[in-house]
């Protein structure tokens, strides 16, 4: 019989693992490498047949790095640069995508976001510290609102934007639409915001309170600063959210310079069909924004996702 060896055995598991999720990464980067190499080809390159990964080819030779043939084409279209003197980078990016969609993206997600981190700070202090007749009823009726996805509303919200327009009565469709993704996103993000609340102890508030602070006085100096990286956690993850959203921005929004990226994109499928490089210039650019967001507050969206998942 032979003897097992458990130093053996972990030796070769950690290589294995990396060697696994290495093998994933480049398994989910694929689609995001080809849409980049796509967005930087020529229409002839894109449809030749047979295909080539890279336009670097050659009558002699299959690449050679001399002889690519990268085009900018895509980005030109989209984001369509005049010469204009007076502004501040000597043109401007005339685009719909730049100059309407992403704006009004940027002003939905924003919004959105910050409005949910303090809805969702304020109810999730309270359902963590206090405890009162329903709290458990009404925690369970939270989490159970989360199951029920944002598509399965969208025929009553669009009856009741309808409704509105008919009433006579002011309404605006941005300020319904930034209302529709705050109850969209409100109630997971309360259950992240009160795992957070519940990983920092009562004890520092109460010293707080001893030593002379007012209740808001701790909340704020104590508290808050603590449960800070979970509640702008709570507002990355509402924001990239309300930033990749569709079908709600098209059926209720009826204008369409007040429309999102994603409607712009759809826009741009109807209109380049054909051209791929345009389309694949376009998901560059509406995704760029949310990678440049990612990279520099991954740690708080890993957070959100462990303490908020684990305490929840």
């Amino acid at each position: 019989m032979f003897s097992r060896r458990p130093g053996l055995s972990r030796k070769w598991n950690k290589p294995i693992i990396h060697a696994a999720l290495i093998l994933i990464t480049l398994f989910e980067m694929l689609p995001i490498f080809t849409t980049v190499l796509i967005s930087f080809k020529s229409q002839q390159d894109i449809t030749r047949k047979p295909p080539v990964l890279l336009p670097c080819d050659t009558s002699e030779k299959l690449i050679d790095l001399s002889a690519c043939r990268w085009s900018v084409e895509g980005y030109k279209r989209v984001l369509a640069p005049k010469i204009k003197p007076d502004s501040l980078l000597g043109f401007e990016l005339s685009g719909n995508m730049v100059r309407i969609y992403l704006v009004n993206n940027f002003i939905y997600a924003a919004a959105a976001s910050f409005l949910v981190m303090i809805l969702a700070g304020a109810s999730g202090y309270a359902f963590s510290r206090f405890k009162f007749r329903g709290h458990k009823v009404l925690l369970t009726g939270i989490i159970a609102i989360t199951s029920v996805p944002l598509l399965t509303n969208l025929l009553a919200l669009y009856q009741m934007v309808i409704s509105f327009r008919k009433s006579g009565l002011p309404f605006d469709d941005r300020v319904f639409i930034v209302v529709v993704y705050i109850g969209f996103y409100l109630p997971l993000s309360i259950w992240i915001a009160k795992g957070f609340f519940d990983a920092i102890p009562k004890d520092m508030e109460e010293a707080a309170l001893i030593d002379g602070c007012s209740p808001m006085a701790a909340l704020y100096y104590i508290t808050m600063p603590l449960a800070m990286p979970g509640l702008l956690a709570v507002a990355l993850l509402a924001f990239v959210g309300v930033w990749n959203d569709f079908m709600a921005g098209y059926l209720l929004i009826a204008k369409n310079e007040y429309k999102p990226a994603m409607f712009g994109l759809y826009e741009f499928l109807g209109q380049n069909i054909l051209n791929l490089q345009v389309l694949a210039a376009a998901c560059i650019i509406i995704a760029l924004p949310v990678i440049i967001l990612f990279l520099f507050t991954r740690k708080s969206f890993f957070k959100a996702m462990v303490e908020g998942g684990v305490k929840g």
